[in-house]
């Protein structure tokens, strides 16, 4: 059993960042969505941009995609990870590296472009979908709200839906929030806990062609105990969901 005392010090761990992230959206958007207008008068790309302290290094990733073009004038739906993510995936492939003897990635220009673009696009949907737009997910009831299988930009399947939290032992009647998931394998589309998983802190941010959900720093697994008290435990998240696949694609293209 899961200590409550843990479960809580993660929480307002996530809220805090989740707060920061708003303040520098001038608190336009909210896990729940925002009464207030999320508008942005500029492309995803520019949006991105102007947010170099949460996404420097997507940034970054996209160029080096050579995606920017799809950034700026295709009608698009992403899914924005932030710098910590793509920290985390390097420092685990520099912790294999070191383990095999051989020197760490200290530029992210030594990863090759393709391998950049591959996780980049698990990301990135064409098409422009809200909050709104996506069923509801509930990992204890998947044959009624099993979120909804999508295609990524270059046909990843994933995974998206919103998860309604319990409040005062009442189901689906605390806050919502909107959840993206990797999906492995086909054969694990219905398999919830072998997604990889990642909550969107800020959503139904409105750039001229398209949304950005700008993704929490963490990944968490949702779910309800008997008495209907809600658990949540968070885990960091990584760039691409999968960080050994990361690597082992990095080291087959050759790092430079």
């Amino acid at each position: 059993m899961i200590e409550m005392r843990n479960i809580l010090t993660r929480y307002y761990l996530v809220l805090a960042a989740l707060l920061v992230l708003g303040g520098s959206c001038k608190k336009d958007y909210y896990r729940d969505t925002g009464t207030l207008s999320p508008e942005f008068n500029g492309t995803v790309l520019e949006y991105l941009r102007s947010r170099p302290h949460y996404f420097d290094s997507t940034i970054k990733i996209i160029k080096m995609a050579g995606m920017e073009n799809v950034f700026n004038t295709e009608t698009i739906t992403f899914y924005a990870p932030m710098d910590s993510t793509v920290r985390a995936t390097l420092e685990t492939v520099n912790g294999i590296l070191g383990f095999q003897g051989k020197p760490p990635v200290t530029r992210m220009e030594q990863i090759k472009p393709a391998v950049w673009k591959k996780y980049l696009c698990r990301y990135l949907f064409k098409g422009a979908k809200s909050m709104n737009d996506y069923p509801q997910l509930d990992p204890q009831n998947l044959s009624a709200f099993s979120g909804q299988v999508y295609s990524s930009y270059d046909g990843q399947l994933m995974n998206a839906g919103v998860i309604q939290m319990s409040a005062g032992g009442v189901k689906y009647a605390g806050y919502r929030y909107l959840q993206l998931a990797y999906i492995p394998s086909e054969a694990a589309a219905r398999d919830y806990f072998s997604w990889r998983k990642v909550d969107v802190a800020s959503v139904n941010i409105k750039p001229t062609n398209g949304y950005v959900h700008a993704l929490s720093s963490y990944a968490s697994d949702a779910y309800n105990d008997n008495n209907s008290d809600d658990l949540v435990v968070y885990n960091l998240a990584f760039f691409g969901f999968d960080p050994f696949n990361f690597y082992l694609d990095a080291v087959n293209a050759g790092i430079e």
